[in-house]
Order: C-alpha cells, then structure tokens, then sequence
C-alpha cells in the first residue's frame, strides 16, 4: 500500500532557476511523525521539492514541498531462502 502524499508547502522558482523558494505549513508536521528518524541524537525528515507539472499556478507557484514517504523493507520480513 502505498502512502498518501503529504504536502508541506509551495515555492517559486527565482534567478533562473538557481533558487527555489518555499514556506513550509509546520503545523503539518504532526501528520508526519512516522516519517522522521533519528540519527545521532538529531532527528531528520526528508523532503521533496518537485516542479509543478503545469507550471506556475494562479499564485506564480512553480514548485511544491512534499514529503518523502519512502520506507525500505525491513529485514525482519521471512524471506524464502
């Protein structure tokens, strides 16, 4: 099954495409627990910004922040070898 997108925010595409701007809606973020790990006492989410397919929107948006949702297989699955 695969996870439902989380969008966190929009952003816009500045000096030709050198920088991409953003907000970010923290309060969000407490849809996102599952999908922030630790490492080294610091804890971590991993995000995606992609570039709208249809360009900019009625705002001048040309990004979206979303986050990364992916989850490898643990290896505590019984494997048939």
């Amino acid at each position: 099954m695969k996870d439902e997108p989380i969008y966190l925010g929009n952003g816009e595409e500045k000096f030709d495409g050198d920088l991409v701007s953003f907000s970010l809606k923290l309060t969000k973020l407490k849809e996102c627990g599952e999908h922030i790990f630790e490492m080294d006492g610091t804890k971590y989410i991993k995000l995606d910004v992609c570039r709208k397919k249809n360009g900019k929107d009625e705002y001048g948006k040309t990004h979206y922040v979303k986050v990364n949702t992916f989850k490898p297989q643990t290896q505590d699955e019984d494997l048939p070898f």
